[in-house]
């Protein structure tokens, strides 16, 4: 059995984090079409173009260290994926359901954030400096967009499922 190195470790995450990459751009049209607040669906629409630029990043990556692009199961993502699912369905036209959508897009993006951040530090430590920066761009969009979100929580969403109760 071969060595489990950091290497090793970067490239099984880099394969985690390009499956959950491609998961999520199957999954951001349907909140997209799911969400009733007009400025909900506006930036689920712009995280899919921005997520249609984190996989061609990912696949530079793949490139950089010499491996095929190829996702590997992650069941992180898809349990976070199911639990957004199950907030359309149960709460299809009811006042909560964007804030609900809002949360769920919220902890794809802290765990997005976790992987580029882990990620980022080991291309580091391994001396990948391109790695290094393609990375840290994607952190940085993820990071945004977990802003714009609580921004839009704040200042809408949330009050908006309120105040129908």
């Amino acid at each position: 059995m071969a060595e489990k190195t950091l290497d090793t470790l970067f490239h099984d995450t880099l394969r985690d984090i390009y499956y959950a990459e491609r998961k999520i751009l199957s999954a951001l049209p349907k909140m997209a079409r799911g969400a009733q607040d007009p400025k909900l669906k506006e930036a689920f629409q712009l995280h899919r173009e921005q997520t249609e630029g984190h996989v061609e990043r990912l696949n530079r990556v793949f490139e950089i260290i010499g491996k095929t692009p190829r996702g590997k199961t992650c069941p992180a993502i898809d349990g976070i994926i199911e639990e957004g699912s199950e907030i359309l369905e149960e709460y299809k036209g009811a006042p909560a359901l964007d804030a609900g959508l809002l949360a769920a897009a919220q902890a794809v993006e802290h765990y997005e954030i976790t992987r580029y951040g882990t990620l980022r530090t080991w291309a580091n430590q391994l001396g990948l400096k391109e790695a290094v920066s393609l990375l840290e761009q994607t952190l940085e969009e993820e990071s945004q967009t977990d802003e714009q979100l609580t921004q839009l929580a704040q200042t809408a969403v949330n009050a908006a499922a309120e105040m129908a109760g």
